[in-house]
């Protein structure tokens, strides 16, 4: 399967869009040691990291930047970004504030057309602003050198999305023209098949609808309860990924989580399907993390020890997903 087959069709009820959503660009983790995060994926995911720096070079002295901010760990179908806020600055100003524990921050996507989605986005009444946090007024999208690269604000979108165009990007293998899903490597401490699904937790699903179905071209593929984290769950289906958008019950793990930053969205997990939930289980224990879930088709980690997130393993993609693995 390559990065595109699956893409989110183009047309939304009677709305005809000129951009189109290829892939998931990534997931965004910010921590407090970029060195530890390494070595846990590591460890625990049996993945090695890359720094950013290796792409960017070295920042030039006087130029109010550090490069060196972010880690990238490809995991299967899922490119993940690890961020230490500290180091994240631009214009001598760190951009995002320092976090006491570490947690998912938000995501974004490639997008064919990106220009136009920025003026569909304006139109919609979403505000767009650049990676200096600046609010887009013209016509044309914020860049950042020649790349078009802009954010959602969270009081519209509900996170704070990110959107580029499909780049040539060293780091991410799926890019390649010739990228396909890697087959379960039998070395694979996890045995992650690919990613199942993102779960955004929320109180008010209608605002997360409004952008990744009527503005992305996304599709609702089911609807239901999620009595793993106590939540009601809408599943869209958007490009190369599915997110579940869940309002959680009152008293629940993931309820305190979207509590720490309501009225806003909040981005609490990501789930991946595995050849084998007791082979996982076995390892995730034997590297310290604990399991704060147990069913008989998904395990649950405890964020405690692993970097913040509740990870769920599962033995299958949620009902109505298109993608065939």
């Amino acid at each position: 399967m390559t990065a595109e087959d699956g893409a989110a069709s183009t047309e939304s009820g009677d709305t005809k869009h000129d951009h189109r959503v290829t892939m998931m660009y990534h997931p965004s983790h910010h921590v407090l040691d970029l060195g530890d995060a390494e070595r846990w994926f590591e460890r625990v995911f049996g993945r090695t990291s890359t720094s950013i720096a290796t792409v960017l070079g070295e920042a030039p002295a006087g130029s109010g930047r550090r490069n060196d901010y972010s880690t990238f760990t490809p995991i299967s179908d899922v490119l993940f970004d690890t961020i230490d806020p500290q180091r994240y600055i631009l214009g001598d100003v760190q951009r995002y504030p320092s976090v006491e524990q570490p947690h998912l921050k938000g995501f974004g996507w490639y997008v064919d057309g990106v220009a136009d989605l920025y003026r569909e986005l304006r139109s919609r009444g979403f505000r767009i602003v650049s990676q200096l946090d600046e609010v887009a007024e013209g016509d044309d999208p914020p860049t950042a050198g020649p790349m078009p690269l802009f954010f959602t604000v969270a009081e519209d979108a509900g996170l704070r999305y990110e959107f580029v165009p499909p780049i040539p990007f060293p780091l991410d293998p799926r890019v390649e023209p010739d990228w396909v899903l890697p087959a379960v490597s039998e070395d694979d401490p996890l045995g992650i098949e690919c990613c199942s699904h993102h779960t955004v937790l929320t109180d008010r699903p209608e605002r997360a609808l409004r952008l990744f179905v009527e503005v992305l071209g996304g599709t609702v593929i089911h609807e239901g309860r999620d009595d793993v984290i106590g939540a009601t769950s809408i599943y869209v289906h958007l490009a190369d990924a599915v997110y579940e958008l869940a309002t959680p019950d009152e008293g629940t793990a993931a309820h305190l989580d979207w509590a720490a930053s309501a009225p806003q969205d909040t981005y609490h997990a990501i789930a991946f399907k595995v050849v084998d939930l007791d082979r996982a289980e076995r390892h995730l224990r034997a590297q310290g993390v604990g399991i704060a879930t147990r069913t008989d088709d998904a395990v649950v980690t405890s964020p405690a020890s692993s970097l913040g997130v509740p990870w769920r393993f599962v033995t299958a993609l949620t009902p109505g997903d298109p993608r065939v693995h």
